[in-house]
């Protein structure tokens, strides 16, 4: 019965990540961390397993459908696996702090939170919160700088196991002024690598509980091709709205848990 109610909840996580473009982790952690009381370590490295089937999955169809930008894709995938490889090695000596864990993960949703709210508040005000893109098909910026944010989004992977919708997707669309589609797209396909070596070096922590990252995983690949599909059913900026009042709470219960304050 359990493994039908992980099942579910991959589901959901799926709909709202194909909905809002964040990915099914940011709605599969807490609710495995709280929901069902998993150890913060364990929830992370889960997580960042059952993520490996949609990223992969997400990969091949925006590649067939022309959404990814492949040398940006390779630079930023590349250096996001050095990256995942550091965060790995630091999240070996912060294992045993399960309360620091929670504290760096409510930081992490409180930062997605704003930006949702952010983006949902002036979407429903009727202004666009995106840049423009860019001219051209591919996406502007360095090998240099599309390194750096790699090895950066890598790193925090590595720790937090969040990353692909959650920072790459907004990092090329405000750093550099990529196309929503592209954006995504190429964010797939960097991200899919950092999350099999993540989950590689999560499974070897002995932090992940595997039977539930298969089920969170295939529910969420389910999830996310109905919540692609249900997108142009609802206003992107309600959804966005109402989704970072729903990650306020938690990342303030997150945060809080840290102090022992339970919400």
């Amino acid at each position: 019965m359990s493994f039908l109610i992980y099942f579910v909840v991959g589901i959901a996580a799926g709909v709202v990540g194909g909905l809002l473009g964040t990915g099914g982790c940011a709605l599969m952690m807490p609710v495995i961390r709280f929901g069902f009381d998993f150890d913060p370590a364990f929830a992370v490295g889960t997580t960042l397993t059952a993520v490996v089937f949609t990223a992969g999955s997400g990969a091949v169809q925006h590649i067939r459908m022309g959404n990814v930008d492949k040398q940006t894709a390779y630079v930023t995938g590349a250096s996001g696996v050095l990256g995942v490889i550091i965060g790995s090695v630091v999240f070996a000596y912060v294992m045993p702090y399960g309360d620091l864990i929670d504290l760096i993960i409510g930081i992490a949703f409180l930062l997605v939170t704003l930006r949702m709210l952010y983006e949902g508040g002036k979407g429903l005000l009727g202004k666009n919160p995106l840049p423009q893109p860019a001219a051209g098909g591919g996406m502007p910026g360095s090998s240099f700088q599309k390194g750096v944010l790699g090895s950066a989004i890598g790193f925090l992977t590595g720790i937090v196991g969040l990353g692909g919708g959650y920072a790459l997707v907004p990092s090329f669309i405000y750093l550099f002024k990529a196309p929503m589609k592209l954006a995504i797209g190429t964010s797939m396909a960097s991200f899919v690598w950092m999350a099999l070596v993540g989950a590689i070096f999560k499974f070897y922590q002995n932090v992940v509980n595997i039977p539930v990252a298969i089920t969170l995983g295939v529910g969420a690949l389910i999830g996310a091709i109905y919540g692609a599909k249900l997108v142009a059913k609802f206003k992107p900026a309600a959804l966005k709205f109402l989704f970072g009042l729903l990650f306020l709470y938690v990342s303030l219960k997150y945060i809080l848990i840290y102090f022992g304050v339970a919400i």
